[in-house]
């Protein structure tokens, strides 16, 4: 069975599914995705989120604020710190920096990263982190306020070898979506290929990025095994072997996700 780490069931548009979560899911079990994990980014928007499929019982979800959303949804510790207390709240983020579109914001959201880096520290919480153009500072980050004892994940993975081997040194995980199928990808699948299967995750991030061959529908968890089978190919390894071990790897990290 797949997991599909990382998505947003709360963003997609159900009126191409009949208006129903459950043909999503229903589509998600027939290519043998078991679990996923719905991603929260503005606590504005949290409850909402949360309603679309509470009823869900192979969906956890996270509490956190995008880079993007900082804001007109400022950190705030004291709400987090209650949000996370729901044993179905398995993970802090996403968080993290964006500086490809808007870097007039680059303080609010290093406070922000920090914040949640240090809550998830104290609450022995993994950290779901986004990063797009600001490499350095979210290594920074990571060192002087997060905990290799929680850790977390740098998602939908764009970035170098080299960014990816300094997470993987301060006790982080990798995740890898539809993005690794694309034909202009050629310098990330081989980052693919550097990272090792022990250390890595997959995702849809739906709606968003819908892998080969899908290119142009919206992205939905079902297809979290076209991402499973790129990986296997750059690997040279089974499917079966993907499916395993990233799914292993997924409740190391979002330990209250254990049985």
């Amino acid at each position: 069975m797949f997991i599909d780490s990382h998505c947003h069931l709360d963003m997609l548009d159900l009126s191409r599914h009949d208006n129903s979560l459950d043909n999503i899911m229903a589509a998600a079990r027939e290519r043998q995705v078991g679990q996923m994990l719905c991603v929260c980014v503005d606590l504005n928007r949290f409850d909402s989120m949360v309603s679309v499929a509470q009823s869900q019982p192979n969906v956890w979800f996270s509490a956190g604020i995008h880079p993007l959303h900082v804001e007109e949804s400022p950190f705030d510790r004291e709400r987090l710190a209650e949000l996370a207390q729901n044993p179905r709240i398995v993970a802090l983020g996403e968080t993290g920096l964006d500086y490809h579109y808007t870097k007039e914001t680059l303080e609010q959201q290093q406070s922000s990263f920090a914040g949640h880096l240090q809550l998830a520290a104290e609450m022995d919480l993994p950290v779901i982190v986004h990063t797009r153009d600001a490499r350095e500072d979210t290594i920074r980050l990571i060192r002087e306020h997060g905990s290799s004892e929680s850790a977390g994940v740098l998602h939908c993975f764009t970035e170098s070898l080299e960014m990816a081997k300094s997470a993987l040194d301060l006790g982080y995980m990798i995740s890898f979506s539809g993005i690794i199928s694309f034909r202009n990808a050629a310098e990330l699948r081989d980052v693919v290929k550097a990272v090792p299967l022990e250390r890595m995750l997959i995702e849809t991030d739906s709606p968003y990025l819908a892998p080969v061959p899908h290119r142009g529908k919206q992205n939905q968890p079902a297809y979290v095994a076209d991402v499973a089978a790129c990986v296997a190919e750059l690997k040279g390894i089974s499917v079966e072997q993907v499916a395993e071990q990233t799914t292993a790897n997924f409740h190391q990290l979002f330990k209250r996700t254990q049985p």
